[in-house]
């Protein structure tokens, strides 16, 4: 175990895949809080205010990824991570194990650094230690420093082609498709982040099963599942992208599973970063772009 101390927290495990660096603090969490090549920048946010700290019994962002429960609720959803974890190897796999929480939810993120592939394999597990059974979606929430998310609309078909609809676009009470932040293209939707503008959210069924922030001239590149059979969160959401003054979110959802008295329910995301990229700025040429990134790169 590669143990170094990073913003505050002492006891944080660094976890390599090639030419990537990946962080995980054991002081608080399961929190990954930082990603990015050897030596470079940080993808994620980590907010300078929170930063080192542990402990408390409100809930706190500090930045980084994090596992969460869906539909959010603030007694479920917001359950503080302000204490240490555990750190264990099952093989090749970095296992951090938070302690069960009020609602009898212990979380668990399961890290494979897969050198062969260039990519980081993030098994979520919820596990339910409760004498009943507990309906939930697993939410993995990223918090990136910036940049721009961008993630692909349904292919194009003609109204003589299709006639029910694709995708559902989900609104909260803040959402607003005039805020200049948004490009609504039809190959590839983009939210960027602005420090100085607040609260931007929208939800969205992505069948295609991919999404990337790109910042630093780097592509974070997130793979997710995605089940036709399945009903997932917030209208049928498997993806959503939240900004503020601080980060831009990068997030993927579970389908709504009941899970009983001392069951499981896992859900993952594999992780690439690919260096040295520009974004084409023409929509379509992104669209073609973007897909080509995540055709390569599996899930």
């Amino acid at each position: 175990m590669n143990l170094v101390p990073f913003s505050g927290w002492e006891r944080n495990a660094k976890i390599v895949c090639n030419d990537v660096e990946m962080i995980v603090t054991l002081d608080v969490g399961p929190r990954v809080i930082f990603l990015g090549p050897t030596g470079g920048p940080n993808m994620f946010a980590v907010h300078a205010s929170e930063a080192g700290q542990t402990g408390g019994s409100e809930f706190k962002g500090y930045g980084g990824h994090r596992l969460w429960i869906a539909p959010e609720e603030p007694l479920r959803t917001l359950q503080p991570d302000n204490d240490p974890v555990e750190y264990t190897m099952d093989g090749d796999i970095h296992v951090f194990t938070s302690p069960t929480d009020v609602n009898h939810v212990q979380k668990q993120i399961r890290i494979q650094a897969d050198t062969a592939n260039n990519r980081f394999v993030l098994v979520h597990r919820l596990i339910n230690h409760g004498a009943y059974p507990i309906e939930l979606s697993a939410w993995a929430p990223t918090q990136c420093a910036g940049g721009v998310v961008l993630f692909p609309q349904p292919p194009f078909e003609s109204h003589s082609d299709r006639l029910l609809p694709t995708r559902p676009i989900v609104m909260w009470g803040y959402t607003k498709f005039q805020d200049p932040r948004w490009t609504w293209g039809d190959s590839v939707v983009r939210l960027r982040h602005d420090a100085n503008m607040g609260p931007q959210k929208i939800g969205a069924l992505v069948a295609q099963g991919y999404a990337a922030c790109v910042n630093f001239g780097n592509v974070f590149l997130k793979r997710f599942g995605f089940d036709a059979t399945a009903t997932y969160p917030d209208f049928n959401s498997n993806f959503e992208t939240f900004t503020r003054q601080d980060m831009l979110e990068i997030e993927s959802l579970g389908p709504m599973v009941t899970v009983p008295s001392g069951g499981t329910v896992d859900h993952q995301e594999t992780w690439y970063l690919i260096q040295n990229q520009t974004v084409p700025t023409d929509d379509t040429e992104c669209g073609k772009w973007l897909a080509d990134l995540a055709e390569t790169r599996p899930l």
